[in-house]
């Protein structure tokens, strides 16, 4: 069955090149559990906010927003306080998190507003989808600027090069469990592959798959290696890894589904997307896995229009 990638847009590439604290609002305003329901109205109207997390002595223990403040006036009770009234288990944020698990976590449950807390759990921020827009927003400005200043440098550098075939490989190494520093070898294939003049379009996809195997190398095994081969036409991306391997590969490639423990779902990763996102950009994709020895994932994207048989 043949099959055209689907096209990866510019904000969907920023979604995952972001992280969450390059969007967050730092300066949060916050309220005790002992403000009563009135105050809070109070806070909510001076600030023009409809929300806020809820801070006893600098630790967080929950968060308030308008819609609890509305059921306490229709019930009557602005005397009591807001820690009878607030979520005391709110859905946060980490810090470090891609920008794209803020998205799915605002289009899934449709909260206004999420806290974000550090590694060590302290809060840091809060973010709205509007400090999504806002930060996609300057950052499209500040690309916009990039190009403009490149336009006028060669097209492709592999037009300059005289030879049958011209193979240029680039290797990126992953460590086992650095997921502070996963997204690292994405981000430097992509400036890599812009520097060679490969069109824009052709890189967002590069950048997003090689994105989502670079998480699954650096949370799921025991460290790998990522390698492009950039010809003139087309890029190979070869990523192998020693660990668990994958016992069902058909399963595997299933949206939604995942083996991620507990700890790795707490850290923000582990929703079963990762595979079939690749999927999603590739061209062609070939996964091959043995229990107990590690995985082999090869995928090609051509910088031409193209058609898969899958």
């Amino acid at each position: 069955m043949g099959r055209k990638a689907r096209e990866v847009t510019k904000l969907q590439e920023l979604a995952y090149e972001l992280r969450v604290e390059q969007a967050m609002t730092r300066d949060v305003i916050t309220v005790s559990p002992s403000t009563t329901m009135a105050e809070f109205r109070e806070v909510l109207r001076a600030n023009r906010i409809s929300g806020t997390p809820v801070v006893d002595e600098g630790r967080m223990v929950g968060i308030i927003s308008i819609e609890n403040l509305i059921k306490a006036l229709a019930a009557g009770e602005l005397n009591v306080t807001v820690g009878e009234r607030m979520n005391p288990e709110p859905v946060t944020l980490y810090a470090d998190e891609p920008l794209v698990h803020a998205v799915s976590k605002f289009t899934r449950l449709k909260f206004g507003r999420f806290p974000v807390i550090n590694r060590q759990g302290d809060l840091v921020g809060i973010i709205t989808q509007g400090d999504i827009a806002r930060a996609m927003l300057k950052r499209l400005e500040v690309d916009y600027h990039e190009e403009e200043i490149h336009r006028y440098r060669a097209s492709h550098i592999f037009e300059d090069i005289v030879a049958d075939e011209t193979v240029i490989v680039l290797r990126y190494r992953v460590v086992a469990g650095d997921v502070a520093h996963a997204g690292e070898a994405a981000s430097g294939l992509k400036k890599s592959l812009s520097r060679l003049g490969v069109h824009p379009r052709f890189i967002r996809r590069v950048a997003v798959a090689t994105y989502e195997a670079e998480m699954n190398v650096a949370i799921f095994t025991e460290g790998g290696e990522i390698t492009a081969e950039v010809r003139a036409d087309r890029i190979t991306i070869t990523v192998r890894d020693t660990g668990p391997g994958i016992p069902d590969i058909e399963q595997a490639m299933q949206p939604g589904f995942s083996t991620a423990p507990a700890w790795v779902r707490e850290m923000g990763f582990g929703a079963g997307m990762g595979l079939p996102n690749i999927r999603a950009c590739a061209d062609e994709m070939k996964l091959e896995s043995t229990v107990g020895v590690g995985t082999n994932l090869e995928v090609v994207i051509y910088f031409t229009e193209h058609t898969e048989g899958v």
